[in-house]
């Protein structure tokens, strides 16, 4: 398939690389903004000669390219539009790092860990105009150890999320356009970012409410 990715860091570079060896096609992405380096994902994506549109914080309707066939959001920070993911045949789906409806919102591992859940998970959803809000396509579950800080949560949760995403787009590639489940919104929890400054913004609009 086409696959237009957005995100950033280590899992990002990840999904980059898993979608390749998959046979998918990465049409191009969308990486953290640039900083005095640049990101892993935009990295990599210029050692493969993967266009590199934008990055994620400016991603608009306008970059993804007519051939897209799905979006992959893999560690993404940044909202994607409901003009963008429209641009894509199979819509857009996103990683997230606990198991939705719970911990919504950008740190939830961190989250994980200070309201002591003893299990957690990782799920792939739908992106749709509620932030973290989408139909859920895929879950896996993980157990927290009482004694592992965030850092130690994330190292099972990141291969963990990388298999969850090479196994939604294979759904897909093979399914075509699959709904995925609603998410049950008596259990849904927002915990805000742990640093007040960081902010989740839509490109395409002035604001997104917190």
């Amino acid at each position: 398939m086409n696959i237009f990715l957005t995100g950033q860091k280590s899992f990002g570079k990840a999904v980059f690389l898993a979608l390749r060896e998959d046979g998918h096609n990465i049409v191009g992405v969308a990486p953290a903004p640039p900083k005095k380096y640049y990101d892993k994902l935009h990295g990599i994506a210029l050692r493969y000669n993967v266009p590199v549109v934008c990055d994620a914080g400016r991603l608009t309707s306008d970059h993804i390219p007519e051939e897209t066939d799905l979006i992959v959001a893999a560690h993404s920070h940044w909202f994607v539009s409901d003009q963008a993911v429209k641009k894509a045949r199979l819509g857009a789906i996103g990683y997230h790092p606990s198991l939705l409806p719970r911990h919504r919102g950008r740190d939830a591992v961190r989250w994980t860990v200070a309201c002591g859940d003893p299990i957690t998970g990782g799920s792939i959803y739908r992106l749709n105009d509620k932030v973290d809000g989408g139909n859920i396509l895929m879950q896996s579950l993980q157990f927290v150890d009482r004694n592992w800080g965030h850092h130690e949560l994330w190292k099972q949760l990141f291969p963990a999320g990388v298999k969850l995403v090479r196994d939604s787009v294979r759904l897909l590639a093979t399914e075509g356009f699959v709904e995925g489940a609603p998410q049950d919104e008596r259990f849904a929890t927002w915990e805000p970012p742990f640093d007040p400054s960081a902010r989740l913004f839509r490109p395409e609009l002035l604001q997104l409410p917190q």
